[in-house]
C-alpha cells in the first residue's frame, strides 16, 4: 500500500478528546494497510504560552534558547498522540526532529530544511508502526535544536511526504485543520466565500504568500517543487476538502481562483540614498542576513539620490530597522522612515495569463468603494494592492464580489455543483 502523511494542526489536537478523534483517522488509514506518518503541532495555544513565559523572563531571549523552549510543545503532542494510538490498538512511535533526521541550516527560529534521513521511517514501517513526528523542528549540523518558523509543521509534513516519494508512487499528504478546504477568500471575513475542489500550486502559492492562512507558502512551494499533491481537509469532517495540485488546462478557464488579505504590514523607506550601482544589493544583503522577507519593493530616483521603499510584516519591523540603520551607516547618508497600519489585498488565478481586464476590474472595485490604493504589484497570475489597514476587510469583500467569486446559490446542491458553476466574469481573451 501507499505512504500516507497526515498533519494535524494545533486546534485539531487542542485537548485529549480532539487528539483521540485525530488518532481514529490515523488508525483508519493504518488499518487499510497504509504506512502512515503523523505530523502534529503543539496543542492549542501552548506555543503562545511558551512565548509568554519567555517574555516574562526577558524581552530579548536568546534565539537558541527560544528554539529549545519552543520545541517542547510538539514533544507533548507527539507523546499524547502515540498514547492515543496505543489505546486504539495501533503500534506507534513518536520522534522529535532530531530522532527522525530532520536536518536544517543554522538559522535559529527561522531554519530551513536541508534534508531528511528516511531510513528511520523505513525501519519503523517494516515493524508495522505509525511514525508520529514532531512538526516545526529539526536539528542542525552542530546537533542544535532549530525551529522552522511560520508554517513549520505544514512544511515538515510536505517535506516528509516528498522524501518518502508521495506523489511519484501514490499516497497522499493530508493537512487536517479547522476549515474544510481552501476557499475563494477567508470565510470568516467574506461570508459568501466558496470552497474550491482544487487549486493549482501556483495559485495557492500566491494566495498563501499574500495572507491566505489555510496553508503556508513554504509548504506549498515544497509541494510544487517535488510534485506532492496536498489535500486540505477538516479534522472533524469526512469530506475530501481541497486538493492542491499541478495546473490543468481547464484551470485557465477560471479567471480568478481566489482573493487574500494580508494584515499588519509596515513600510520601510530609505530616503535620499545615493543613486549609484550596488546600493540596493548592499541594503538587501543586510536585510537577507537577518532572515527577513520583504515585499512590494519600489524605487524612485531624483538625479543623484534615490528613495527605496518596501513592506514587511509588523513582526519583522524591529529587526528590519536594525538592518536598515546599518545600511544607512555604511552609505554615510540618507534617512529612515517607518509607516505602519497597512494591509494588502490580492487576487490570483492562472486564467489571468489569457484574459485582459483583470487589473481594471480590481482597481474599479476599490475605487468605487472609496478605498485608496498605496502601491500596486503584479505577477503573471497575481495582482496586489496596498491599502489602509482599516479598509482591508472591506477591500477583500468588494474585490471578491467584483470577480463574481461568491456562493450565491439558494439551494445546497453540493460542493461539486458549486465548483462547476464557478465561471469567470466575461473578459477579453488575449491573442
Amino acid at each position: 500500500m501507499a505512504v500516507i502523511v497526515q498533519k494535524f494542526g494545533g486546534t485539531s489536537v487542542a485537548d485529549t478528546q480532539r487528539i483521540f478523534r485525530c488518532a481514529e483517522r490515523v488508525a483508519a488509514a493504518r488499518r487499510e494497510g497504509h504506512d502512515v506518518v503523523v505530523v502534529v503541532s503543539a496543542m492549542g495555544h501552548s506555543t503562545d504560552q511558551l512565548i509568554e513565559l519567555a517574555e516574562a523572563i526577558t524581552t530579548s531571549p536568546n534565539p537558541r534558547e527560544m528554539d529549545m523552549l519552543m520545541s517542547t510543545g510538539e514533544q507533548v503532542s507527539i507523546a499524547l498522540m502515540c498514547m492515543a494510538l496505543h489505546k486504539l490498538g495501533i503500534d506507534a512511535v513518536s520522534m522529535t526532529g532530531a530522532q527522525m533526521g530532520m536536518r536544517t541550516d543554522r538559522a535559529h527560529m527561522k531554519a530551513k530544511i536541508q534534508g531528511i534521513e528516511v531510513e528511520r521511517f523505513a525501519r519503523e514501517f517494516r515493524r508495522g508502526r505509525v511514525v508520529v513526528a514532531a512538526g516545526f523542528q529539526g536539528v542542525n549540523d552542530d546537533g542544535e535544536i532549530t525551529t522552522l518558523g511560520r508554517g513549520g509543521s505544514d512544511t515538515t509534513a510536505v517535506a516528509i511526504a516528498a522524501a518518502l516519494g508521495v506523489g511519484k508512487s501514490g499516497g497522499a499528504c493530508e493537512i487536517f485543520t479547522d476549515v474544510d478546504g481552501v476557499y475563494t477568500a477567508d470565510p470568516r471575513i467574506v461570508k459568501n466565500a466558496r470552497k474550491l475542489n482544487r487549486i493549482s500550486f501556483e495559485e495557492m502559492l500566491e494566495l498563501a504568500s499574500q495572507g491566505a492562512g489555510v496553508m503556508h507558502s513554504r509548504a506549498v512551494q515544497a509541494g510544487q517543487k517535488y510534485d506532492v499533491p496536498i489535500y486540505v481537509r477538516h479534522a472533524g469532517k469526512p469530506d475530501e476538502g481541497t486538493i492542491i495540485c499541478r495546473e490543468t488546462d481547464d484551470m485557465e478557464e477560471i479567471l480568478v481562483a481566489g482573493c487574500a488579505l494580508k494584515r499588519d504590514l509596515g513600510r520601510i523607506s530609505l530616503r535620499r540614498i545615493p543613486n549609484t550601482p550596488g546600493v540596493q544589493g548592499m541594503i538587501f544583503s543586510l536585510i537577507g542576513a537577518a532572515n527577513i522577507i520583504v515585499d512590494d519593493i519600489i524605487q524612485t530616483t531624483h538625479g543623484d539620490s534615490a528613495s527605496l521603499s518596501f513592506t514587511v510584516d509588523h513582526g519583522d519591523l524591529a529587526d528590519v530597522k536594525i538592518a536598515a540603520d546599518k545600511a544607512l551607516e555604511q552609505l554615510g547618508s540618507g534617512e529612515l522612515a517607518v509607516e505602519i497600519g497597512l494591509a494588502k489585498v490580492s487576487v490570483a488565478g492562472v486564467g489571468m495569463r489569457n484574459h485582459s481586464g483583470v487589473a481594471a476590474t480590481m482597481f474599479k472595485a476599490l475605487g468605487d468603494a472609496g478605498i485608496h490604493i498605496h502601491n500596486i504589484t503584479t505577477s503573471d497570475i497575481k495582482i496586489s494592492c496596498i491599502v489602509p489597514k482599516e479598509h482591508g476587510e472591506r477591500a477583500l469583500q468588494v474585490v471578491h464580489d467584483a470577480f463574481g467569486l461568491g456562493d450565491d446559490s439558494s439551494e445546497d446542491d453540493g460542493a461539486g455543483e458549486r465548483e462547476r458553476r464557478r465561471e469567470p466574469r466575461p473578459m477579453a481573451r488575449k491573442t
